[in-house]
């Protein structure tokens, strides 16, 4: 049928609108179950929903509730008698009846019968109310038809509205009180206390990282960079076994989620596949070469322990996306989806420079660069997990005496740097002398031969097996390094003995 006809014979609206239906809500429900509060305040002990004020729809009743709260956290008792004096000159209060409506809110006490279902129900309408806004806002944007519109960036902001309606997050853009961030931030220092006075975020596994950054913390974007061959996937992918390990240990212990300092972890991989990302893991956690471990030259014992490491394994709350050349839209919405799905609690990148733009900057690589590492801290944010995100050095490195990376290494280094709550170097020297070996003497070498060699080993002996995690940024506290053991054989990185570690720059 001719697209003509068919606008032809497509109903117009009618020109009496039918009457705009209410948005959905109980006022009663909600008097009930404040009643129910008021009567005993225990009931907000047992809520199985995170009721907050934001999540009635009556005004008046946002404001008493808000001062339920507030007189809770300050362990007084909660009557109409003790709410009386904070709404007495309330203009909207004196419409319902003053403070006669608190007094009714308790007369039949009908919230006790089913305090908890009523919470769930003026929960669930609060939802219905913001996925209302949500579907509003995208049809408008939908039908907007200008150039300027851009339908994929539409379509990505309509499923981060519809992320924040899933976790309940509704009023996640809304400022924050100064009380509601102190509560926030006492709860972190409360949880590094519990946990040996070291980790306020997510556990690296590493007590030297710990001591140093206090562990992994929420919203914060991490990179962590370094030269090829210097260890950067290998220390990440340690990193999310540790966290992920730590969290199933304390999942076995009876520990609940929210008070481990481990975590489920989403490893996006862009340059490896997910079967090798499983066999090095494997490989370090049996404590075998994953050279042996590909080829297939294992001793019946070596096999023997694989098979106990992967049973052990199994059940690892790690989660591997290795889908190739993403976007950073397309990671977020991947992101997202985990942690509606598993709840993780770190996510890592290997590497940001393997992910792509939207394709309005490819035009120029630093613009995508910036729109990338911008895009990752975003993404910290609003999950509120940190973000690991592995980057490339520039060449600029190979060329000096001191290969240590500095902050200006950073390849398109700018905006990374800005963007970076912490900025984390791997080094390892003698990867570098290793490099350098001159020719191995033969018994029939000339003593020159012989010498040249002794001094290369004398070179290499203090530093074989030895890493530098060179914090160059850190918001949180002091930049510095922390040495670590490599085993390259297996990939693994572990703490030194206490005595062998060292801070600051020497």
């Amino acid at each position: 049928m001719p697209q003509t006809e068919l606008l032809q014979r497509a109903p117009l609206p009618a020109n009496d609108s039918p009457a705009v239906r209410a948005l959905p809500a109980n006022i009663e429900a909600e008097a009930a179950f404040l009643g129910a509060v008021l009567i005993d305040n225990r009931v907000l002990e047992e809520l199985p929903t995170p009721l907050r004020p934001q999540h009635f729809f009556e005004p008046v009743h946002q404001r008493v509730y808000e001062r339920i709260l507030t007189l809770l956290d300050r362990n007084a008792v909660v009557t109409p008698v003790t709410l009386k004096p904070y709404f007495e000159a309330d203009e909207a209060f004196k419409e319902l009846g003053g403070i006669n409506y608190l007094a009714r809110l308790t007369a039949d006490g009908q919230g006790l019968l089913a305090p908890r279902e009523l919470a769930e129900q003026i929960y669930d309408l609060a939802l219905l109310r913001e996925l209302v806004s949500v579907g509003r806002n995208l049809v408008e944007g939908a039908l907007d038809t200008s150039e300027s519109v851009a339908p994929l960036q539409q379509i990505e902001q309509a499923e981060a509205a519809l992320f924040e309606v899933a976790e309940g997050a509704a009023s996640a853009t809304e400022a924050a009180s100064f009380g509601t961030a102190t509560k926030k931030a006492l709860g972190m220092i409360e949880k590094a206390i519990s946990s040996g006075g070291h980790v306020s975020g997510k556990t690296t596994g590493f007590a030297s990282i710990n001591d140093k950054c206090g562990g992994l913390h929420n919203s914060d974007l991490i990179i962590l960079a370094g030269r090829p061959g210097m260890g950067k996937s290998s220390l990440a992918t340690n990193i999310a076994f540790n966290c992920a390990e730590r969290l199933l240990r304390d999942r076995r212990d009876g520990i609940a989620d929210k008070e481990s300092v481990g975590g489920g972890v989403a490893l996006f991989s862009l340059e490896m596949s997910a079967d090798q990302l499983a066999t090095r893991i494997l490989a370090e956690q049996a404590e075998i070469s994953s050279e042996a471990l590909r080829m297939g030259k294992l001793s019946r014992d070596e096999f023997q322990k694989l098979s106990f490491a992967s049973q052990r394994l199994a059940e690892l709350p790690l989660y591997i996306d290795d889908t190739p050349a993403l976007t950073i839209a397309a990671l977020r919405t991947r992101a997202r989806r985990l942690k509606r799905k598993h709840d993780i609690g770190v996510i890592i990148v290997d590497y940001l420079q393997l992910l792509q733009g939207s394709g309005r900057a490819n035009d120029n690589r630093v613009n995508e660069i910036s729109e990338i590492s911008r895009g990752l801290k975003t993404l910290a944010k609003e999950l509120d997990v940190p973000v690991i995100a592995l980057s490339q050095l520039s060449r600029a490195v190979e060329s000096r005496e001191d290969k240590r990376p500095i902050l200006s290494d950073l390849r398109e280094s700018g905006s990374i740097e800005q963007d970076a709550d912490m900025v984390w170097f791997i080094f390892r020297e003698d990867y570098y002398i290793a490099a350098s070996e001159p020719k191995r003497p033969g018994p029939e070498d000339s003593q020159e031969i012989h010498d040249a060699h002794e001094a290369w080993a004398r070179k290499m002996d203090p530093v074989f097996g030895l890493a530098e995690l060179i914090i160059a940024k850190q918001r949180h506290g002091s930049t510095g390094k922390v040495r670590l053991k490599f085993e390259a054989k297996i990939t693994r990185f572990s703490d030194l003995a206490h005595e062998e570690r060292s801070y600051g720059y020497d």
